[in-house]
């Protein structure tokens, strides 16, 4: 199934994919996203759409406009309703939070709610917003369990279902896209933090995912259009993309938490502190009774570009609100070295060792995260952070191999 299912989107892709000389760009100078060349060309992929726009503070000019106002005030572009994802389309709302169905005050555009529909129900929202074409621009940060690329795959699956055609207009992926690492979701096990089986993290843009849900996942294959950036190499960390940094979340502030969140969101999954209500959320992770031989041991085993210092904090909100708490700060002072997965796993299993308190939450909320039990048992069973990065490699290396057909950079 998967052949003919690859045949089918080569088959496709020459006709949708617009700009196909940048298709593979080999980096280097100015980087312009996908909006910036969509815009540049007189948004003629858009001429004669009635457009929609699934997006998020994010998705703004280099000079921090909002493209939702650029496109509204140009008359090539017939923009008819805003998609808002978790968070909501101005960001206003927390984790677990949207912001419903309102009016824009800025535009007058009505705002659709998107956050935790899917199939004929979101379907049923692009029918009745009047749209044929539905654009997805959002930065995403490069981790399996981060929800907008499962509304980018939720609403690829809802515009087949309503006969729309799909644009992703490309951003880079801040973390580099260098390589996939980190164990692949199974599918028992697939939540609104891992639709489907792809590594913890990817490795990958909204774009290059978006061809990948197309030709793997997808019951049916939309039309999808995706423009990507040039400019971008693989290698590149978001300080080189010369643009602004606007947070996809409220607990993502800088480029410096995404570096790390795919490896300490895991202790979202445990009675310890990821550091929300913090100014450095997933950099500090800590709890009552935790003390400096946490910092210490994580220290001893030499992982490569980090270190850690033994950290106290108070919390303003989330677990430990208002209480002063011991645990660590991550420093990472190698970032192409720097493994966030092995990390995280190596600070659970450190944590675990250090503190008798240690706990995973009761629902299992881990092995939504990993995509497996794999993680939780192996830690329970005295593994050791090594051997628990052991036994996903076969899985990866596999993910990898079809993670190679969908990349459109070097």
């Amino acid at each position: 199934m998967r052949l003919s299912r690859r045949g089918l989107l080569a088959a496709t892709t020459a006709a949708t994919v617009p700009f196909p000389a940048a298709s593979r760009a080999a980096g280097g100078g100015r980087l312009r996203t996908g909006f910036e060349r969509l815009a540049a060309d007189g948004y003629a992929q858009l001429a004669g759409r009635r457009v929609g726009i699934v997006t998020n503070p994010t998705g703004v000019t280099r000079d921090v406009r909002h493209i939702v106002d650029v496109m509204h005030a140009d008359p090539r572009v017939d923009l008819v309703a805003v998609f808002g994802p978790e968070h909501g389309f101005r960001g206003t709302a927390q984790a677990g939070g949207s912001e419903g169905r309102y009016d824009d005050p800025a535009t007058g555009l009505p705002v659709y709610d998107t956050y935790l529909k899917s199939g004929r129900p979101l379907a049923d929202v692009f029918t009745a917003s009047g749209v044929d074409t539905v654009v997805f621009d959002i930065q995403d940060v490069g981790a399996r369990f981060y929800t907008y690329i499962w509304t980018l795959y939720d609403c690829m699956e809802a515009a087949a279902l309503a006969g729309k055609r799909f644009m992703v207009l490309d951003r880079p992926n801040p973390v580099t896209g260098r390589a996939a690492l980190g164990p692949v979701l199974h599918r028992e096990f697939a939540t609104f933090v891992g639709r489907q089986p792809i590594a913890q993290a990817h490795g990958m843009t909204v774009a290059e995912l978006a061809r990948l849900f197309n030709g793997e996942f997808l019951p049916t294959p939309v039309p999808l259009d995706a423009v990507p950036m040039t400019g971008w190499r693989r290698s590149d960390f978001y300080d080189a993309s010369g643009l602004p940094w606007v947070p996809p979340s409220p607990n993502m502030p800088t480029p410096d938490t995404a570096l790390v969140y795919s490896g300490t969101c895991l202790f979202e999954a445990t009675n310890l502190s990821e550091g929300r209500g913090t100014t450095r959320p997933f950099e500090l992770l800590g709890a009552e009774g935790v003390d400096g031989r946490w910092a210490a041991e994580a220290e001893r085993l030499g992982l490569p570009g980090v270190h850690f210092r033994a950290a106290y904090f108070a919390p303003t909100f989330s677990k430990f609100q208002g209480r002063t708490i011991g645990g660590v700060q991550i420093h990472v002072y190698d970032r192409a070295a720097y493994d966030p997965v092995r990390t995280g796993i190596a600070l659970l299993v450190t944590a675990k060792k250090v503190w008798s308190g240690f706990a995973w939450r009761s629902d299992d909320w881990i092995d939504k995260l990993t995509g497996s039990t794999r993680v939780r048992t192996m830690i329970d069973a005295g593994a050791t952070a090594d051997e628990v990065v052991a036994a996903w490699q076969d899985e990866l290396a596999a993910f990898r191999r079809i993670r190679r057909e969908y990349l459109l950079y070097r």
